[in-house]
């Protein structure tokens, strides 16, 4: 059996001014296309299909779309959970439809799967509260998983129904699994586990979430789940979350986050992005193949010495989303910031990085913070401008236009 493991697709979701819809589109293009070529059987998309809870027309227009065609015309099962970004309820709501195409959506851990079954041979054979069992068409063994979608501290207590601290959720989350697994599941079928936990090897340090990203370990959030919690009898577990594809471990079976399709975020400039493959016969580990994505626009972060040499940088990177830091010894003027923006139409960003040479401001030269307060920076403007600090009456002007521009925002 061929299951494809994909997640994060974050719908929707722009970086700054930029829509990132068409490199959406396209890379969705490209996970249909492997899909079809590489003869996956289900695909599995491990939550947070879109950004926000309440996403644009445009985004759930894609997402039902490329849901529908990753099915095959009902013939391969598209199961789909609900991350931290995503409504549960609003990720439920089409579920009668969808199913009828093939298309499974579940919202929350305690999410039941009614029966069904397609002209095609697709069939729900058995379900329970966060488990499902399929037939597929043209093969005799059977597809169990196991579905814990993102659930806050709050869900995740009700759904196993105690108060409890952090290592007695995890053992109560476990002895869940390890209940399903016992009624559901033995090695004449292929047995998954796909979630949108935070999961990690016990004593190993937390990777780092995704930058902007809504953090899962917070106050009222979910807590790290370990892979010693996840039961014997699983042979792959599909997590979402984290937007690096990652192997989290190997025992009691293969734990792999399979990462966004594209880059959100200048934190993951020049990072690969892939698609998990995963072959898996009854009662054996399951094996993994890597497929790297190819439909993404590169996000690249640029440090120039200078409009120059960023002129000539950008000339030379046109395809990419840049976030470009430029080192100058003035301030950077209107016109140039014009000229950068005509000379690239993708950059998101402009950092100055300011060194002051001016004797006015003392030497040896001295670099501006530009983590300081606004004011501050005005002043060593001005100073820089002027030669010398602005008066009490200048400031106060500044003051008011600021307090102005406030009012208006």
């Amino acid at each position: 059996m061929r299951i494809l493991h994909t997640a994060d697709w974050h719908l929707g979701k722009r970086l700054d001014d930029f829509s990132r819809m068409e490199e959406q589109r396209a890379v969705l293009q490209e996970i249909g296309e492997v899909a079809d070529r590489e003869e996956a059987d289900a695909v599995l998309v491990a939550g947070d299909l879109f950004d926000t809870f309440n996403p644009s027309t445009e985004a759930v227009e894609l997402l039902y779309k490329t849901l529908k065609k990753l099915t095959n015309n009902g013939r391969r099962p598209v199961i789909a959970i609900a991350g931290n970004h995503d409504s549960p309820d609003r990720i439920e709501s089409p579920d009668p439809l969808a199913r009828e195409c093939g298309i499974i959506f579940a919202g929350y851990p305690h999410s039941t799967i009614p029966p069904l079954r397609l002209d095609t041979g697709l069939e729900v054979v058995r379900s329970d509260e966060g488990f499902l069992e399929l037939s597929l068409p043209g093969i005799a063994t059977p597809l169990r998983i196991l579905l814990t979608p993102y659930a806050n501290e709050f869900r995740l207590k009700a759904y196993l129904g105690h108060e409890n601290n952090e290592e007695e959720m995890r053992a109560l989350l476990q002895e869940k699994w390890q209940q399903l697994v016992d009624r559901y599941c033995d090695d004449r079928g292929v047995n998954i586990l796909v979630s949108h936990l935070f999961m990690i090897q016990k004593g190993e340090p937390l990777p780092e979430e995704p930058e902007e990203e809504k953090p899962i370990l917070h106050v009222g959030g979910a807590q790290a789940v370990y892979t010693e919690n996840i039961p014997r009898g699983i042979q792959y577990t599909a997590l979402g979350h984290l937007h690096r594809m990652r192997k989290v471990g190997s025992t009691p079976c293969p734990v792999y986050y399979s990462g966004s399709p594209l880059s959100y975020s200048f934190a993951e400039a020049n990072q690969k992005k892939y698609l998990l493959m995963v072959d898996a016969l009854p009662g054996e580990s399951a094996t993994v193949q890597e497929i790297e994505l190819t439909q993404r626009r590169p996000l690249l972060r640029k440090r120039a010495e200078g409009v120059d040499e960023a002129l000539q940088w950008l000339a030379e990177n046109r395809d990419a989303l840049v976030e470009l830091t430029l080192v100058t010894n003035t301030f950077l003027t209107a016109r140039e910031r014009r000229e950068l923006h005509a000379a690239h139409p993708g950059i998101v960003t402009i950092i100055p990085e300011v060194t002051l040479t001016d004797h006015q401001m003392g030497s040896p030269s001295k670099r501006v913070d530009l983590d300081q307060g606004i004011e501050s920076l005005f002043r060593d403007y001005f100073k820089h401008e002027k030669g010398q600090d602005p008066n009490d009456e200048i400031m106060e002007l500044f003051t008011e236009l600021r307090a102005e521009e406030e009012t208006e925002e």
